[in-house]
């Protein structure tokens, strides 16, 4: 009898392996149902509640996607200054400017920066920008500005503290108790202030107020100071009498309680005596005009 062979039969070995591969595909997604099913036994939801989380999540990554998008074509920008507009007609613009907390300073300074914004839509006014342009005035130490609705901006300002006259070549500049420069100031204005001079000095003003804290006595009695070679004070009193320290913090304020101390036995301020120098942390020198040099022992 004759045997009829299919031309296009698979050989046999291919269909074995055909047959295995399928084998290992139900075993691989038996393993994977039952890694999930034991995965959904343990959270604490449901499948159905699975899927709807899925859900919002696909929806929350359509809608970040939607908000890029229109980012990049400028939409909420538009958006953002078609709403200013309409509150602006709503009357929500700035018509009014109030400044608080100025007392030293020109007033008109502050309002030069801030008019800029009059008119202009509430929700345009840029605070932070606002603020940082006050913060360049010299006499203003903080700076809070804030909306006041409808139509007001209101500025408080923290001034600086007066503390001392730097004495320059050309001019007399007010500063405070950092050092910061505030305004040019007349020889009138300065008498009575402590005046502070020599190169370099501006940037020691804060070690002065230590200095001068080590003797509070004799603090309200010096009306000038002068910082010598970039390394030590020379101190002058209401008097005009001189005191010549040396340098080094510890060496400079020893030297000045041990001035006071002086005083406080020999009244050596207000006396003949014009200069007085410690710079020997063994004896003071005294300079009386018309007489030889005269010294006294430390602490006698």
């Amino acid at each position: 009898m004759a045997q009829t062979i299919r031309r296009n039969a698979k050989p046999v070995r291919r269909q074995a392996r055909a047959q295995a591969s399928r084998t290992k595909v139900r075993k691989a997604k038996a393993r994977t149902n039952s890694l999930i099913d034991a995965l959904m036994r343990v959270l604490p939801f449901t499948e159905e509640q699975l899927h709807k989380a899925f859900l919002v999540l696909i929806l929350a990554a359509a809608a970040g996607i939607a908000w890029l998008v229109a980012s990049l074509a400028g939409v909420p920008a538009m958006a953002g200054q078609q709403l200013a507009f309409a509150a602006a007609d709503a009357g929500y613009e700035v018509s009014r400017v109030e400044v608080r907390g100025v007392e030293r300073m020109n007033e008109l300074k502050v309002y030069e920066r801030v008019l800029g914004e009059k008119e202009r839509a509430m929700p345009l006014v840029d605070l932070h920008a606002l603020r940082g342009s006050l913060m360049e005035l010299p006499w203003v130490e903080d700076a809070r500005v804030s909306r006041q609705l409808p139509d007001t901006i209101v500025v408080d300002i923290v001034e600086r503290e007066p503390h001392a006259v730097l004495r320059k070549p050309d001019r007399l500049v007010l500063i405070d108790a950092t050092g910061h420069e505030l305004e040019p100031v007349s020889e009138a204005d300065a008498k009575g202030m402590l005046q502070i001079s020599g190169p370099g000095a501006r940037a020691q003003v804060e070690a002065l107020s230590e200095l001068l804290d080590a003797a509070p006595a004799l603090r309200p009695q010096v009306s000038a100071a002068e910082w010598v070679g970039n390394r030590r004070w020379n101190l002058t009193f209401k008097t005009g009498q001189v005191l010549a320290l040396p340098q080094g913090d510890e060496d400079s304020a020893g030297a000045l309680m041990s001035f006071a101390r002086l005083d406080g036995v020999n009244r050596l301020l207000g006396g003949k005596v014009v200069a007085f120098d410690m710079r020997n942390p063994d004896r003071i020198y005294m300079r009386v005009p018309g007489r030889a040099q005269q010294t006294l022992e430390s602490g006698s």
